[in-house]
């Protein structure tokens, strides 16, 4: 790269201060961020487009969206890699993940593993039903990963799960030139071990980039977005058509007589296992600090 780039050059990599950049033709290097960019509060993240000056990153331009930890910029897709058995889905980290989603204005999309171990219908049923992209992986069908191929093509996505859920193995499945480390699930904990260590787009053959991002257990919505609790209702896109209706205007919609959310639960209009999301979800952030505000 000479000393002046082009200012949609992208950063596909983060290591210990040191960004990999690639320019819109393709040629790389690695380059330090200039000191003025933090103390602006200008971190460059992995997925940011930025100007290189004088051997530096010396500008970050506008992000569309951003997630916290692990530091992602400007995503498409937030993909969520469903294991139906070892690990067992868990619709409580799913509904948190959809939230995050919608919080930062990315497309959500589930993809399920394993599909030969356990039966899918449930997961299937209740999330195509509030509009939940869903496809499932198996990996002795090549149409199921031509699925995933294409919707992948074009865009910058993350895939995100618990750990064992097979997210490295299916990119590897998906581009066999990644190359990316996997980990065996502990049968004594039930989850895998975390191969992942750092933020990193990777290109793919047909266009686009994924990130491989390091699995978890238990879901930490703060992980990925810090939402408030009267922007959480928001979240969940089955609500928006009773929310208006609710006696008191500020209704939290957790437990209040009056509350056309609740009563369309009772209804079956929203399904339950999601109302109940939104409650824990709602009394998480009830608990949220001050400095946990200023970095979202």
């Amino acid at each position: 790269m000479g000393q002046e780039q082009n200012a949609h050059s992208l950063i596909i990599k983060s290591v210990r201060g040191l960004y990999t950049v690639v320019s819109p033709d393709g040629v790389s290097g690695e380059f330090p961020a200039r000191g003025i960019l933090r103390k602006r509060g200008q971190e460059p993240y992995v997925g940011d487009h930025v100007r290189i000056e004088d051997g530096a990153v010396a500008e970050v331009l506008p992000r569309k969206n951003e997630i916290i930890r692990p530091p992602l910029a400007n995503l498409d897709q937030l993909c969520f890699v469903v294991s139906m058995c070892e690990p067992q889905p868990n619709l409580r980290l799913l509904d948190k993940f959809i939230a995050v989603s919608a919080y930062k204005d990315i497309t959500p999309l589930l993809l399920l593993t394993k599909l030969d171990l356990a039966s899918s219908e449930q997961i299937c049923r209740l999330y195509s039903k509030i509009g939940i992209p869903i496809l499932p992986v198996d990996y002795s069908d090549p149409a199921t990963l031509d699925a995933v191929r294409a919707a992948f093509r074009g865009k910058v996505s993350a895939l995100t799960g618990n750990s064992g859920a097979g997210k490295s193995t299916l990119l590897n499945a998906l581009d066999d030139s990644l190359c990316i480390p996997t980990g065996e699930i502990s049968r004594k904990l039930g989850r895998g071990r975390h191969t992942t260590r750092h933020a990193q787009l990777y290109p793919l053959k047909e266009g686009g980039y994924i990130a491989d991002t390091p699995g978890f257990s238990t879901f930490d919505t703060m992980r990925y977005a810090v939402i408030r609790k009267h922007e959480l209702a928001d979240c969940f896109i089955e609500f928006a058509p009773y929310t208006s209706d609710c006696r008191f205007q500020d209704c939290s919609h957790t437990c209040e007589k009056g509350c056309a959310v609740i009563e369309a639960v009772q209804s079956g209009a929203i399904p339950k296992s999601r109302h109940e999301s939104y409650c824990e979800m709602y009394e998480e952030a009830k608990q949220i600090k001050e400095w946990e505000l200023e970095k979202s």
